[in-house]
């Protein structure tokens, strides 16, 4: 397999050592996985969750370094005794809070009386130990907005309020806009559907939400739009009758918030990230004119596509971000692969380094 390797120093503070270690990251990670979150947790450990091909749950990597990585085998089984959830264990997030670690997780409900295709909502599950085992807080999802609903992330603010973040299926959810009529004009597609991106506060024992959710981003109306071309290239390439916006990520620096968030089909080689920052957690929120700040880089010589759905991480000492997000090789062909890559926000500006 072709490799990228990315040499970084990571300041460590290890069992039985001290000072500081190095670390090579080598890029893409050994490990098929899609939509990678990563936790520093409080036993020393980096966690890895994602999606794989299991349909029966989740399973996790731990690192101490962010580049050796092994399993530490299933963490959550989904179809348990009591569980709402079905199929399709899709983007699990999870959070240190208290002592104790959640994961919220998107999966189909099995409450599903007109025989949905995509009946997806977003559950949450809790364990005392990032290796799990976790299990269902509630046998429902956390609340039902009515239509499916996919890729959780949650923020917690500085002033003890917490937000959920997530992103609206695509499904049976067809949307107007120059880029649908052009479309229609070149034959290719009746309709064009998308995936928007929502947020909402969430309470404190993660029961339910309060208020109602608020629409953050969807793709662009017009054509003419400078963010247009980058979120609508899997209908005008032909992938798919789809626009999407989903896979959010919230950091929050110097009272800016920065969501960033994918577009494109997350099978195809246009899957690319961007970003949008705001003054509130729910808005509204403005895209960067340097989106997409992480796409593929086949023009350039490069050989990875399909880059998309992110977390961020930080070092130990809290001063240096990565990114962690899937894409594609040639070597890896249909498989999502992770790649772990310096990030940096400096005067309002955020930007990722491609490997």
């Amino acid at each position: 397999m072709k490799r990228f390797a990315l040499s970084l120093l990571l300041a460590l503070s290890m069992a039985g050592a001290c000072g500081r270690k190095t670390a090579e990251i080598v890029n893409p990670l050994d490990i098929k996985m899609g939509d990678p979150y990563v936790l520093l947790a409080s036993d020393g450990y980096y966690y890895m969750y994602g999606t794989t091909d299991s349909d029966n749950g989740y399973s996790a990597y731990r690192s101490k370094d962010l580049a050796g990585w092994k399993s530490v085998g299933v963490v959550y089984e989904g179809h348990a005794e009591g569980s709402w959830t079905e199929s399709c264990f899709w983007a699990p997030e999870v959070y240190e809070r208290d002592g104790k670690y959640y994961m919220f997780f998107s999966s189909n409900w099995k409450d599903n009386p007109t025989n949905e295709l995509e009946n997806f909502r977003i559950g949450v599950a809790v364990a005392d130990s990032p290796a799990g085992p976790f299990k269902d807080m509630y046998n429902r999802p956390v609340f039902d907005p009515g239509y499916p609903i996919i890729d959780a992330d949650v923020f917690f603010d500085e002033d003890g309020r917490c937000y959920l973040y997530y992103s609206r299926c695509c499904y049976k959810h067809p949307v107007e806009s120059e880029v649908a009529a052009w479309a229609r004009e070149q034959g290719m597609y009746d309709e064009i559907e998308e995936s928007w991106i929502y947020g909402v506060e969430l309470k404190p024992d993660f029961s339910g939400v309060e208020g109602e959710p608020v629409m953050l981003l969807c793709p662009p109306k017009e054509m003419s739009d400078a963010q247009s071309e980058w979120e609508s290239r899997s209908v005008t390439c032909g992938e798919a009758n789809r626009r999407w916006t989903e896979g959010s990520f919230m950091i929050k620096k110097d009272g800016t918030y920065y969501m960033m968030y994918s577009a494109n089909f997350f099978g195809g080689e246009n899957y690319a990230i961007g970003y949008a920052t705001s003054d509130s957690p729910l808005g509204p929120f403005t895209k960067s004119a340097d989106n997409p700040v992480l796409q593929k880089n086949t023009a350039e010589g490069g050989d990875i596509t399909g880059v998309g759905h992110n977390s961020v991480t930080w070092s130990r000492d809290g001063r240096t971000m990565y990114c962690v997000f899937h894409g594609r090789t040639s070597a890896t062909g249909d498989e999502r692969v992770v790649f772990i890559t310096p990030m940096d926000i400096t005067d309002g500006r955020l930007s990722v380094s491609l490997p």
